[in-house]
């Protein structure tokens, strides 16, 4: 069971960041007819798992049960929806501000390179920008939160005009629909958050950088680009030209840079963000005696030439069987199978549009990827960030 809630840290105010995430755990603290902690300890006595995640686009909640604990992970998600407020006093709000805190010192503060994505975030962004902070918050705005802060919150984005529920393994639809409208169906349906109405900003210029030294192991560099959103047409074949530069040992980039020994790894990914424009990052660490900007201008160069030229047919036949693979890799874990359904229903509005995923990946050349990577990733229009190592 996948529950998907469209609301995420790029819906916060400036001011009060951090909610959306603080919700995630608010949620298992309890509600009119749960205790604190009884949430997480109901789903392991029947043998079930759940847990949440927070992005900037959206929090979401999911529960992997046997089929006869199916009513009771249903009954405990409309419980907390409906009730929830009724168990957050300002105790239990400490709390879990607390919680939310210490994992930021966890994950963030006191780990190597914990600071990357908010460094590259404001660096791309515009000051006070939706996409401009991370999900964890500031820790002075949680500080300063109010319950009557929190409350409006979850009136604002809790609701089922809010929510994708999807429900995936051993039901089938009728059953489906009906056990959910047997449990969510008393609640008003309240109003859908209003979409973010970000404009796509232009393409970065003047090569913005950034240099940070810090206790890490090793130096690494991070190029970035502004692209178009998720659901973009473009994003398929953007993906494929990443895969061809760095998804393999036969890439590109791991060509130039692993192989020759200039770098311990590359990647590249797209933070796959919803609104105006998404980020793309292209990351390489140094290897021994290697300086970042030796290693950036060998990335440059070959990045450069495939702007030029565009990939091999031989690189795209192999970009597509890597996307299938990973394709069908996902729907085999059920979990994945929920969350993918979900997403597809957030971002295009049809969750019909998972099935035509491989479809369109057939369906594009090497024109397509040479055209996408060469408008979008040109290295005139990127930004860099630095990490040093300071041992």
């Amino acid at each position: 069971m996948n529950l998907w809630y469209e609301v995420g840290s790029a819906h916060e105010i400036p001011g009060k960041t951090g909610f959306a995430h603080l919700f995630e755990h608010l949620m298992f603290s309890g509600s009119a007819n749960v205790g604190n902690g009884e949430h997480l300890a109901l789903m392991q006595t029947i043998g079930g798992h759940c847990n949440a995640t927070t992005s900037f686009d959206r929090t979401n909640y999911y529960e992997t049960v046997p089929r006869g604990g199916l009513d009771l992970a249903l009954w405990l998600e409309a419980d907390r929806l409906s009730s929830l407020l009724d168990s957050v006093d300002i105790d239990n709000l400490n709390t879990q501000r607390d919680v939310v805190k210490e994992e930021k010192r966890q994950r963030y503060d006191n780990v190597p390179y914990g600071d990357v994505f908010q460094r590259i975030m404001g660096l791309v962004f515009p000051e006070n920008h939706p996409y401009a902070h991370m999900p964890i918050g500031s820790m002075e705005d949680l500080d300063s939160a109010s319950l009557e802060d929190v409350h409006s919150f979850f009136h604002t984005h809790y609701s089922p005009q809010n929510l994708i529920l999807t429900l995936a393994g051993a039901i089938e639809p009728d059953e489906g629909f009906s056990l959910v409208d047997k449990y969510f169906g008393h609640i008003p349906p309240g109003k859908k958050t209003t979409d973010l109405d970000l404009r796509s900003l232009p393409f970065l210029t003047g090569i913005p950088r950034l240099e940070v030294s810090a206790d890490v192991p090793q130096d690494v560099i991070y190029c970035c680009w502004l692209v178009p959103p998720i659901a973009d047409d473009v994003n398929d074949a953007l993906t494929l030209g990443l895969t061809t530069l760095s998804g393999s040992m036969t890439s590109r980039l791991h060509d130039a840079l692993v192989k020759t020994e200039l770098a311990d790894s590359v990647d590249s990914f797209d933070l796959g963000l919803v609104n105006g424009n998404s980020v793309i990052i292209t990351t390489a660490a140094c290897a021994d005696e290697v300086s970042p900007e030796r290693l950036e201008k060998e990335l440059i160069i070959t990045l450069d030439n495939f702007c030029d030229e565009g990939p091999t047919q031989a690189e795209l036949l192999r970009a597509k069987k890597a996307e299938e693979r990973e394709f069908y890799s996902d729907l085999a874990n059920i979990e994945s199978r929920a969350d993918n359904i979900s997403a597809s229903l957030s971002y295009f509005g049809d969750p019909e549009e998972l099935a035509r995923h491989l479809d369109i990946i057939q369906s594009l050349n090497t024109t397509d990827i040479h055209t996408s990577v060469s408008t979008w990733m040109r290295p005139e229009n990127r930004a860099v960030m630095t990490y040093r190592s300071a041992r």
